[in-house]
């Protein structure tokens, strides 16, 4: 199962956003859909990302001012993987997370810049049972 490919079990209808909209509507769109982050896209082109963790807590800290964009506060630096990547270097990737917020759960899968799917813990747990 571990040697399984991404692009075997990744989600290829992702729910995204572009960095001109209001961190408000973005967040809506995060609780809308129950998902955990919001890949921000310029046309196919992946730019950055959102995590409705961030994004949420900031709000009921009251930390952006109306009008803030998700430009303003997307993270830049994504981590990333390939559709040609096995599960288990997925599981490898998030379980590593990131020094700031540590596991990741939702790892956008890209070809170049282009964005053409995403792959979450929730897909690697199905594809278990």
């Amino acid at each position: 199962m571990l040697d399984k490919k991404v692009k075997d079990i990744m989600t290829t209808d992702v729910i995204t956003t572009t960095s001109d909209v209001d961190v408000v509507y973005a967040f809506e769109k995060l609780m809308e859909y129950k998902i955990s982050s919001l890949p921000v896209v310029d046309g196919d082109k992946l730019i950055g990302i959102i995590t409705a963790t961030d994004v949420g807590h900031n709000l009921i800290l009251d930390k952006y001012e109306l009008g803030t964009s998700v430009e303003e506060i997307m993270i830049t630096s994504v981590v990333t993987i390939s559709p040609e990547d096995t599960l288990e270097n997925v599981i490898k990737i998030m379980k590593e997370g990131t020094s700031s917020s540590g596991i990741i759960n939702q790892l956008p899968v890209v070809e170049g810049e282009k964005l053409i799917g995403i792959i979450s813990d929730g897909d690697i747990i199905q594809e278990l049972f």
